[in-house]
């Protein structure tokens, strides 16, 4: 199976093993930005999205969560 974003063999959740990385980056970090900034998931990630500073792989795969319409609750097992 091929990842969800990039043509890599997929090894965990629909993700290669670098957009897998980055996928639970985002969703642990979110609990911090949630209570410094009361931010919804999905303003959370267009805020990653948008940071200049954020990696390429956590950017696509923000960006990829944004468009698929996946919830918060959906996290890594």
């Amino acid at each position: 199976m091929k990842c969800a974003i990039c043509s890599r063999e997929a090894i965990e959740n629909n993700y290669c093993e670098l957009h897998l990385k980055a996928y639970e980056s985002i969703v642990k970090k979110y609990e911090q930005w949630k209570k410094a900034l009361e931010i919804s998931w999905k303003e959370y990630l267009s805020e990653i999205a948008k940071n200049p500073l954020t990696g390429e792989w956590a950017k696509e795969v923000a960006e990829y969560l944004s468009k698929s319409g996946e919830k918060e609750n959906a996290k890594t097992s």
